[in-house]
């Protein structure tokens, strides 16, 4: 068995396409291997800035050997088909094929025994086809070629049992021969240099200053940037995105410390934070108070020969340059009050059909104030929170840095003199973004962001702009998750239908649906995305949808206690027989349905109840329906499962000792109702038919 070293080097490949082409060269590769029919043991990439390579371990010196066996005409067929076949296969004589018996009579058969190619062959034309096919997001054509790569590609190594592949990549205008040469970093080792197999590459590219492993280059920036903080009583903010992408950028990382001048540090964090980051590539530190430090940590991809202060100078007054812009923004923008900046968002669209950014403002205002009082705060502070949260994407610092909405928004409105509840609102209104973002729990914080999201649902479907598919452009999924969360996580007790009606008639005519077909499709949306948030949970998604099914809950926390209740009930030996007793009074019920052509709606007439079984069994679903009926307007759920749960013996000895399709007409439908009443006590709680399992 035999080793395959794969590298394409190129001009730099940017950081953010690195991983993605790394697994998608394994996966090709590996995919024309297999189709091939050359198995291996092992298959291993790497990426740099500069190089994109593969080793495959463990692959044979050639295919196996196949036979193929095509089916001709059978003996005594007509001369021409006779004919046919063997000019199609070659043959200059029919009785260059066997005969074989089939259960269909005697057939000519041809076999032929095909050798298989050496590896090196077919991996000369499986490095061509790949090169061909790869799927770049972006690419470029460069002099006068026609071929398209990610970046202008310098070298094809290919190195097969110490050997080098014959062959090479037409480019259309040039062509580029496979060799078993390399070089190291561009600056600090640029010659190029033999290789005969990986270990012999991994080595000598060190040598060269260049680190082939991106997991080794990213644990060791982490680690050199975490013990620089450590020394100076730091710590190194966590940020696993901007490390993925610094890894992609270096292929010998050096990790400094720099300073941020005194003067900056009165600009908001999250701006100096946000500016090092998109503009530098740089990482945030933070004092033991864990608020940032006046410093920041970089990787230079070169080795510093003064323990890095030239290049630590270099990138100090670069990241000056970009602060000093941050700090112009933040100036002029505090010149002009958040609430003139409000006029400006009636030239901001916010949807075609729906309207420009102050319209929804004025809607979110009306909405916010609606469910001031579910929240618990002031219908005024919601009002004014909802007015000003959109004010500041007229700034200049947002312009800049778009992912600062909300948050600048805060820090102007507590500098324009508005109450701290307002200025958190504004900065939180656009939470929870994501599972794992922090859900705002403030009372107008959550009045604020749930009318955002309400009025931004009922809008888009509102115009039949539903997520299809993976497609979901308008982060509606999203949206209706966030609301799920601050609904559920806050406990608050919502008429989740009336809060949409009340959105929709904020709306002055852009939406096309009616009122009824919208809150319809936005409550089976919310079920949908509530059976998603809850199954990371453990909670099951059918006893998600018995309860919904119901159509008259639209209160999610009690919605959530009642499956809770139900999926307790569902655990006890009770409960999972009370569900097995009901499918077989369903089924019963179903069946003579079907055959009467009439449906038994849960009507029984008592004095036609004739065992002590029917008896008990009419009077215990009676018992258990009150039972349940007070217990749910009091929304005790679990007192109302417990109720249920005692009809369990009532229905196995039912099912013992009464026969349901009795002779006597009059009898054996006043069974089948009792039967059907089953499911209509049953369904105070939940549908559950609609119970799996």
């Amino acid at each position: 068995m035999s080793e395959f070293l794969l590298e394409l080097h190129s001009e730099e490949i940017p950081a953010r396409m690195q991983a993605k082409a790394a697994a998608d060269l394994k996966k090709i590769v590996s995919d024309r291997l297999k189709e091939a029919g050359l198995a291996f043991t092992d298959a291993r990439s790497f990426v740099t800035p500069r190089r994109l390579a593969l080793v495959i371990d463990g692959l044979p010196e050639k295919q196996p050997d196949v036979s193929e066996e095509k089916k001709g005409p059978k003996v005594g067929a007509h001369e021409k088909a006779l004919e046919g076949f063997m000019k199609a296969n070659g043959l200059t004589s029919i009785d260059q094929a066997e005969t074989r018996e089939t259960p269909k009579g005697e057939f000519y058969f041809l076999v032929n025994e095909i050798k298989g190619r050496a590896t090196p062959e077919v991996l000369s034309e499986m490095v061509v086809e790949t090169l061909k096919a790869f799927p770049w997001p972006k690419s470029m054509k460069w002099s006068k070629n026609s071929f398209r790569w990610v970046r202008p590609l310098h070298s094809i190594l290919a190195i097969f049992k110490g050997e080098t592949l014959q062959g090479s990549f037409d480019f259309g205008n040039q062509e580029l021969a496979f060799g078993n040469l390399t070089r190291g970093h561009r600056f600090l080792a640029p010659d190029w240099f033999e290789v005969k197999d990986l270990d012999d590459y991994l080595h000598k590219l060190r040598l060269a200053k260049v680190l082939v492993d991106q997991t080794e280059r990213r644990d060791l920036i982490e680690t050199q940037a975490k013990e620089i903080c450590t020394a100076e009583g730091l710590t190194l903010k966590d940020d696993q995105g901007l490390l993925g992408e610094v890894t992609g950028l270096v292929e010998w990382p050096v990790v400094l410390m720099g300073r941020i001048a005194d003067r900056f540090m009165s600009v908001p964090h999250e701006v100096l934070s946000t500016s090092m980051k998109e503009h530098q590539k740089y990482f945030s530190v933070l004092d033991k108070d864990g608020k940032l430090a006046n410093r920041f940590i970089f990787a230079a991809n070169t080795e510093a020969v003064d323990e890095g202060k030239t290049i630590i100078a270099g990138n100090e007054r670069v990241l000056a340059s970009r602060l000093s812009d941050a700090e112009f923004f933040w100036e002029q923008d505090k010149k002009d009050k958040l609430d003139t900046r409000v006029a400006a968002l009636e030239s901001i669209v916010f949807q075609a059909k729906l309207g420009t950014l102050a319209q929804k403002v004025a809607r979110v205002q009306g909405l916010a104030e609606q469910l001031a009082e579910q929240t618990g705060c002031s219908g005024r502070l919601a009002n004014r929170a909802a007015e000003l949260a959109k004010a500041d994407l007229s700034t200049g610092m947002v312009y800049e840095f778009p992912e600062l909405q909300g948050i600048m928004g805060r820090y102007y409105a507590l500098h324009d003199g508005e109450s701290p509840l307002v200025a958190e609102a504004i900065a939180d209104h656009y939470s929870p973004l994501g599972p794992s973002d922090r859900c705002p729990s403030a009372p107008i914080s959550v009045a604020v962001a749930l009318a955002d999201k309400i009025d931004t649902l009922v809008g888009f479907f509102g115009i039949n702009e539903l997520p299809t598919g993976s497609k979901d452009p308008f982060a509606l999924r999203r949206a209706a998750l966030s609301v799920i969360r601050l609904i559920t996580e806050n406990e608050l007790q919502l008429n989740l239908r009336k809060a949409l009606a009340d959105s929709f008639s904020a709306y002055t005519g852009q939406l096309t649906q009616s009122e009824e077909e919208t809150t319809d499709a936005l409550m089976s949306f919310f079920a949908d995305r509530l059976k998603v948030a809850l199954k990371d949970k453990g909670v099951r998604h059918d006893l998600v949808t018995s309860v919904f099914a119901l159509g008259d809950e639209d209160d999610l926390v009690r919605l959530l206690s009642r499956v809770d209740a139900l999926a307790d009930l569902l655990k006890t030996d009770d409960g999972a027989n009370l569900l097995a007793a009901y499918r077989r009074a369903a089924n019963i019920v179903r069946i003579e349905e079907k055959k009467d052509k009439m449906a038994f709606n849960g009507s029984v007439d008592a004095a036609l109840l004739q065992q002590p079984e029917e008896k008990a069994l009419h009077e215990a679903l009676e018992g258990a329906s009150g039972e349940a009926t007070k217990a749910l307007a009091r929304e005790g759920f679990k007192e109302a499962m417990a109720a249920l749960a005692g009809l369990r013996a009532h229905m196995d000895a039912f099912f013992d000792k009464v026969t349901v399709n009795d002779e006597d007409p009059a009898l054996r439908k006043n069974r089948l109702g009792l039967l059907s009443r089953v499911g209509v006590i049953l369904g105070q709680v939940a549908d559950f038919s609609r119970i799996e399992g």
